[in-house]
């Protein structure tokens, strides 16, 4: 399958840095691992209420180092669907780049910390205007401070739409995308087949809960025209993106929203040093959805790995796994700064 994907994608950076080693090769365990085997640092957080000109507001938990100065570089995080700052992968990676000498912060998407947003829309692939209008507010704050963003799976998507969108005219200086569903029709395809229904599932519920509860501030019948308890009946992602996602967020369908929230479409405008990570094993995806080298400008690098499963990328043995994405993430702004 991978001498297939590079026959037809050309123009690849192949991922030979990560080697995995025999027992970690699985992409189900790739995927898994962190989830229920991690065991993560107990980061102390400073939680901020970032207000939003719709009258909505995000929660942002921010960590800075022992050693800050005026100009520490700052880095930016988009978590992927339903995560938060309790995922293990933003932990490892708050810590790993604390280390580092980077300040970070997490900007949730509306209602994901720990409080309900005000208004019935919520967040999904594509949407840019709450991460600008975040980001804009850093850069206002502070001047003098090198802003970097690293956004993962959902998060990714959105973070390559942003840097599309904006060309060159991005306060970012570099960015990182890991494992994004960058055409979302052909991933929530994908999702929906054999294996993979199982993550979809658990996906759905946590979105279907979400929606649940904002049935309590909104009235939410009205607006999407089934009542609280048909939203349990919601399986695919097609299906809740049809009933909510495209309605309230102005799509006419939910195939009219994953074409125009794709973020494959925006990479040949991206201007700011930019590096997504991807495997070809993602039980999240499909080949199809991978673009070809005409479609990548040349501020894009694509790393494209044999392994690695959905936001795993774990080196080491199962019992003393090394997290490899936070090196490359390291790696890749320390080069990204140097070169400035």
């Amino acid at each position: 399958m991978f001498d297939k994907i590079l026959k037809i994608k050309k123009g690849y950076s192949l991922c030979s840095a990560f080697k995995p080693s025999f027992g970690m090769k699985n992409r189900h365990i790739q995927t898994l691992y962190q989830t229920f085997f991690r065991k993560t640092e107990n980061i102390q957080f400073e939680i901020e209420k970032f207000k939003l000109s719709d009258g909505d507001f995000l929660e942002s938990y921010w960590h800075k180092t022992d050693h800050i100065q005026t100009d520490t570089p700052l880095v930016v995080i988009f978590h992927g669907l339903a995560g938060s700052y309790k995922s293990p992968y933003i932990k490892g990676l708050i810590s790993a780049l604390s280390k580092a000498g980077y300040n970070t912060v997490l900007m949730h998407f509306r209602g994901c910390a720990t409080n309900v947003n005000l208004l019935p829309r919520s967040y999904h692939s594509g949407e840019t205007a709450d991460a600008l209008e975040f980001i804009n507010s850093l850069k206002l704050r502070f001047p003098h401070t090198k802003l970097l963003s690293v956004g993962f799976s959902l998060g990714g998507n959105m973070l390559l739409k942003l840097l599309g969108e904006l060309q060159g005219n991005s306060p970012l200086s570099g960015a990182i995308s890991v494992s994004p569903p960058m055409q979302l029709d052909i991933c929530a395809n994908a999702i929906n087949q054999g294996i993979s229904k199982v993550y979809q599932r658990r996906l759905v519920n946590d979105l279907n809960k979400a929606l649940i509860k904002k049935y309590t501030v909104n009235d939410m019948k009205s607006l999407i025209g089934i009542d609280k308890d048909d939203v349990k009946k919601l399986k695919t992602f097609w299906e809740f993106d049809e009933i909510y996602t495209a309605p309230i967020h102005g799509f006419d369908s939910a195939q009219d929203y994953y074409t125009q929230c794709s973020s494959k479409q925006f990479l040949k405008d991206i201007h700011t040093p930019t590096l997504i990570i991807h495997s070809s094993d993602d039980p999240f995806m499909h080949i199809d959805m991978l673009p070809s080298k005409e479609e990548l400008s040349q501020s894009v690098t694509l790393e494209l790995s044999k392994h690695g499963g959905h936001v795993g990328f774990i080196e080491g043995s199962f019992l003393k796994p090394k997290y490899w994405i936070e090196k490359r993430v390291v790696d890749f702004f320390k080069g990204v700064l140097d070169s400035e």
